[in-house]
């Protein structure tokens, strides 16, 4: 089977819970590897905006703890969930840790960075808080560096909403 969408994916929730990307079928979703001891860790308050502002529109956000960039995430699960709503009041999903390079990958990070390169036309993920966005049919619309704000994001995910 060819995958061709977000949608022919299972992540498991910060929680333990297998989730299908297909209960996301129709939204627009944000997709973040995130850290909790990065310099670009207060980036989880933009998310929560975003998450708050478009929710009700159709927009999903959704975190993915990643350890791979500096160690800056090395907390378990537990403690990476306890963080994120202490600190930044993260509501929006938030999934176990995972890899987003390498071998041991997990499978939407390998097919989402087939699908959309980074800069230089790199495949790899460079740093914590990469997003990407991907449109209401499932397929990736964009992809933004770390330094790239939630908030700049506005105008893209607008759009996405509104396609």
């Amino acid at each position: 089977m060819i995958t061709t969408t977000i949608y022919d994916f299972e992540a498991r929730s910060i929680d333990g819970r297998t989730v299908s990307l297909a209960d996301y079928r129709g939204k627009v979703l944000l997709i973040v590897n995130t850290a909790s001891a990065c310099g670009f860790t207060p980036q989880f308050a933009g998310l929560q905006s975003l998450w708050q502002a478009y929710g009700e529109r159709g927009l999903a956000v959704l975190g993915f703890p990643s350890n791979e960039f500096g160690g800056q995430d090395p907390g378990s699960n537990d403690e990476i969930a306890s963080f994120c709503q202490l600190n930044y009041g993260v509501s929006f999903p938030m999934m176990a840790k995972v890899e987003v390079n390498g071998a041991g990958a997990h499978p939407l990070y390998r097919w989402l960075t087939g699908e959309v390169k980074g800069l230089l036309g790199t495949r790899a993920i460079k740093w914590n808080f990469t997003k990407f966005l991907v449109g209401r049919d499932g397929r990736v619309l964009g992809r933004y560096a770390p330094t790239d704000k939630p908030e700049s994001l506005t105008r893209d995910i607008e759009a996405a909403l509104a396609a």
